[in-house]
């Protein structure tokens, strides 16, 4: 039993180790480097950069504007909002009444900021993910008033930046991303 079990264990064993360094070095270096090469912006997160160089944000994760004269994004269920290492649902069902009270609060907050007629659900519902870098157009039209007066611009000024700023989708819905819009913005509405 002792030479058979020995001469068993050495091909596994040897198995073991190769697949380790293929799987767990070989493969990971080697995909890590195709995304270098071909997309290297998207590798590295997508950051964007300020005047300065320094990161401001990113395109693919959302971030919190609080001022008014800013677009909101919508809410974050991840951890204290745009948490990135919390990212997730709240996992809250549609008859949950914590679901319904913080819903009814964010309507409340959105009408205090002068959004009239249907708010859009993305204006007070979380993503998936909790970290939705995107808005509909009809969530970042709805802002637009508060925009313009808080700005001192027209209305129409506000609209016609984001009718710029929409982006179609091939799978989903048009959307327009927040942290290009207050950028826009600040840069005059470009």
């Amino acid at each position: 039993m002792g030479k058979d079990f020995s001469s068993a264990l050495r091909p596994a064993i040897v198995m073991i180790i190769l697949f380790a360094a293929l799987l767990g070095l070989g493969y990971p270096l080697a995909m890590t480097g195709i995304g270098q090469a071909l997309f290297p912006v998207q590798a590295n997160g997508s950051l964007v950069r300020g005047a300065g160089g320094q990161v401001i944000g990113s395109t693919v994760i959302g971030q919190p504007f609080t001022a008014d004269r800013y677009f909101q994004t919508r809410p974050s269920a991840a951890g204290k909002g745009y948490d990135g290492l919390a990212s997730s649902g709240s996992n809250l069902g549609p008859a949950a009444q914590a679901l319904v009270d913080r819903v009814g609060a964010d309507v409340g907050k959105r009408r205090g900021e002068g959004v009239h007629g249907p708010v859009p659900a993305d204006l007070v519902t979380a993503s998936g993910s909790g970290l939705d870098p995107d808005l509909s157009p009809a969530a970042a039209l709805a802002q637009a008033p508060r925009i313009a007066r808080v700005r001192g611009i027209s209305t129409d000024r506000v609209r016609a930046l984001v009718t710029r700023r929409t982006q179609g989708s091939v799978l989903g819905a048009p959307h327009v991303n927040v942290l290009a819009l207050n950028q826009a913005l600040d840069a005059g509405l470009r």
